[in-house]
């Protein structure tokens, strides 16, 4: 894989997480009460925790600032986002990225786990997984998370198709409150970001390899945007209670446990 300055991710990442707070305006809280439940809800200063879907590692840097003792092991498939991660937080002991594509079955026994982990973790990412990945990463974290084990999930997650009045007003309470914090169009949009990116002479070799890897995946964008989609698979994958434990909008925090 090719190699990125430390300084040169860092300012990829920054440019990252400002763009992402254009579509998340309350992404730090969002991130702090995570960490909140995963610090609280393990009962463990030195947890274990899978970080899906990680990008450039965002989430995870955040978590091993406030709890230094953990381990996070990062997943992703995206070459040049993990390129970036492990440029600009490679240095930290508790961080390990793993290159690994969650549609793929069997993913979980190429983690290099020594135990069972405490809590699996995901922000803006699982929804784009088709449902039947869906269900198929859920069932696979059962496997590997010890009894008593959470997984908590960040995202938007759409309630539509079961109440859809609500669904309305939950989206224009993220709307105003996204309108207040950026009452301007946003200086880089993701697209922008990405458009970027595949103009740097430095990143050429790494956005040419993830565009190859998203024409095999045939990628076709957000799949499982439904609070009930998520539900469902957690169920049927035997975790127990479930339930929204920070919300915004229609921006929450989805907590399941395993009996």
């Amino acid at each position: 894989m090719a190699e990125i300055a430390f300084e040169v991710a860092r300012e990829w990442i920054d440019r990252w997480d400002r763009q992402q707070e254009g579509y998340l305006p309350d992404r730090e809280d969002r991130f702090t009460a995570l960490i909140d439940a995963v610090e609280a809800g393990t009962g463990r200063t030195d947890p274990l925790v899978i970080d899906l879907g990680c990008g450039p590692g965002s989430l995870a840097a955040r978590l091993l600032r406030r709890l230094p003792e953990a381990t996070v092991v990062a997943v992703d498939t995206d070459p040049l986002l993990l390129a970036l991660g492990r440029a600009a937080y490679g240095h930290l002991a508790g961080l390990r990225f793993t290159d690994l594509d969650l549609r793929r079955p069997g993913w979980t026994g190429a983690l290099g786990l020594t135990r069972r982990a405490d809590a699996a973790v995901s922000t803006t990412a699982l929804h784009w997984l088709p449902e039947h990945h869906l269900r198929d990463v859920y069932a696979e974290l059962a496997g590997v998370l010890r009894p008593g084990g959470l997984l908590l999930n960040g995202d938007h997650m759409d309630v539509e198709d079961t109440t859809p009045t609500l669904a309305k007003l939950e989206r224009a309470l993220h709307e105003r409150a996204t309108n207040r914090r950026f009452p301007r169009e946003m200086p880089e949009n993701w697209r922008d970001w990405w458009d970027a990116v595949d103009a740097d002479p430095a990143l050429s070799v790494l956005a040419e390899e993830r565009r190859g890897r998203n024409e095999a995946a045939a990628h076709h964008g957000s799949e499982s945007l439904h609070l009930s989609t998520h539900v469902t698979a957690l169920r049927e994958a035997g975790f127990t209670e479930i339930g929204t434990v920070w919300q915004n909008g229609d921006n929450r925090l989805l907590a399941a446990l395993l009996p």
